[in-house]
């Protein structure tokens, strides 16, 4: 028979199913794939059972219900200052990797060159390739992830259509600065190039640190395209809701992308997320000081058995350092023998990585109850208390 499409072909699954898949093999506590163990707020749940009955279960615009563009352009003011018009500026998807998708086929030609930054979602890498475009690889370093500035000028080019940037990002929790986003958007505008700019983190920062939109920056306006998410906002991950915010000339590309991938998304879970983002502003900033908690709960317990806990301010992850703890093997070893083993599943930072990674990281979800941080925790240092080398030794050999 004909081969199918190469590219997907070779494309393995994603980490985030395997390493899920064999934390329900083990029974082991998934610190692995990043979604909240408690349902998020219960007006916002009420309000999406509530829209059920009321006879709006059809089609809705191709677009996003007025509701939810409202609300998103209302939030885009509210937090940040930017004036949306939520009738020709906001596309709602269904969820934020589609979000991704829709924008990058919006921008992208065969032959355009995009600038990726490693560590990177595992979404971007393939969406870029499967367009034809060029992805153009800038990496960040542990343990500090400093913007290598040297670097990322030279990845720009008279091909440069568009840059991927996460902020927060994912894995690192690097929040981006004023001044390195300044950089970039000089950067952008030398090179008249796009920002796809996935923020799903946006609200879930800690330590002072604030989310700065790339959008808001001075000239930024007609280049970058804004993605959020209401699965990240109010831990409802399964309802894969997400909106883009770009100026209408982009916006409707976006539409058109959009139509030809899902072309709507539930609108009873559309006005839910329109109630959510009229909370009051005590609810946006506790959640990122309720996370913040709970990844010093969980860095803590993971200093104590050894690991160097790398810094994060933002999002739902941390990153450790497993090299102290005298495992043999590389990151992807260990992450599955910690899941057979011990009963915790994390990710391996090396995941995020297209050439060469680092393989002495990997990442663990903080979002989770206390309770079963602490039983996480617990499970870890059993294990590493009772395992001599030697047994470490073995168990590397046969992952």
């Amino acid at each position: 028979m004909k081969p199918l499409n190469s590219l997907l072909a070779a494309t393995e699954t994603t980490i985030f199913t395997v390493m899920s898949a064999l934390a329900v093999r083990h029974g082991a506590i998934n610190l692995g794939q990043g979604f909240p163990d408690t349902d998020g707020p219960a007006d916002v749940i009420e309000a999406a059972a509530a829209a059920l009955w009321d006879g709006r279960n059809q089609y809705p615009p191709l677009t996003g219900v007025p509701e939810l563009r409202e609300a998103v352009a209302a939030a885009n003011r509210r937090f940040y200052g930017i004036e949306i018009d939520p009738a020709r500026e906001v596309v709602v998807t269904s969820g934020a990797t589609e979000a991704i998708t829709a924008c990058l086929m919006a921008l992208l030609d065969p032959g355009d060159e995009v600038v990726l930054i490693e560590p990177l979602y595992d979404t971007y890498l393939p969406v870029v390739r499967l367009l034809g475009a060029v992805p153009k690889l800038v990496r960040l370093s542990p343990p500090d992830w400093a913007l290598p500035r040297a670097e990322l000028a030279s990845a720009f080019g008279p091909r440069t259509k568009a840059l991927m940037l996460n902020s927060p990002m994912n894995p690192t929790g690097k929040v981006f600065s004023a001044e390195e986003l300044g950089f970039l958007a000089a950067l952008l505008s030398r090179h008249d190039a796009y920002a796809v700019c996935d923020e799903v983190y946006e609200h879930l920062v800690f330590d002072g640190h604030c989310h700065m939109p790339l959008m808001s920056l001075p000239g930024m306006r007609e280049r970058a395209l804004r993605i959020g998410s209401a699965g990240k906002t109010f831990s409802l991950t399964g309802w894969k809701v997400g909106y883009v915010t770009a100026t209408n000339r982009l916006a409707a590309l976006v539409a058109k992308a959009h139509q030809n991938l899902t072309f709507t998304t539930p609108p009873n879970l559309q006005r839910a997320v329109a109630v959510g983002l009229t909370k009051e502003d005590a609810y946006f900033t506790g959640i990122g000081a309720a996370l913040a908690a709970k990844r010093d709960r969980l860095a803590t317990g993971l200093r104590a058995i050894g690991m160097r806990v790398l810094p994060t301010h933002g999002s739902y992850f941390l990153t450790a350092d497993v090299s102290a703890l005298g495992f043999p093997g590389d990151d992807a070893a260990f992450c599955r023998h910690i899941t057979a083993e011990a009963g915790v599943t994390a990710i391996p930072i090396s995941a995020f990585y297209a050439g060469p990674p680092p393989v002495n990281y990997v990442r663990f979800a903080f979002c989770k109850q206390d309770a079963v941080l602490d039983e996480a925790v617990a499970r870890l240092a059993h294990h590493f208390a009772a395992s001599a080398p030697q047994a470490l030794t073995e168990a590397a050999g046969s992952a």
